[in-house]
């Protein structure tokens, strides 16, 4: 049987905010221009692949200040849940399974862990 772990639940908000701040960070991200300045279009096929890049128009200032507030957030997260007082409680594998339990604890919705393990009715 799988050891079950009792998070305090302010770790187990930190961590689910950290994964939300880490999905809003990656989608902005993936919608921003490749380049923080702006940059003239390139191409090279001289690598073993080839790499294009169109003019970039560079971010805004409200874009640069966006970026920055989240990954300054997912850092403050990150320190508060790597360095949680919890951890102090757990010692050896177990820290590392609870920590991997942790990262995956909000893919399960509280009462069904019965039914993600598949031993429900």
């Amino acid at each position: 049987m799988a050891t079950t772990y009792d998070f305090p639940s302010d770790l187990l908000a930190g961590q689910e905010e950290l994964h939300q701040v880490r999905a809003e960070l990656s989608a902005l991200l993936k919608r921003l221009p490749w380049s923080v300045e702006p940059l003239d279009g390139f191409s090279d096929d001289n690598g073993w692949r080839k790499v294009e890049r169109p003019a970039s128009p560079g971010w805004s200032a409200d874009e640069q200040a966006e970026v920055e507030k989240l990954r300054q957030r997912e850092r403050e997260l990150a320190v508060f849940v790597s360095t949680h007082r919890y951890w102090s409680e757990v010692t050896g594998p177990d820290r590392v399974k609870a920590r991997t339990e942790l990262k995956h604890a909000h893919e399960t919705p509280p009462g069904d862990a019965d039914a993600a393990s598949g031993l429900g009715s």
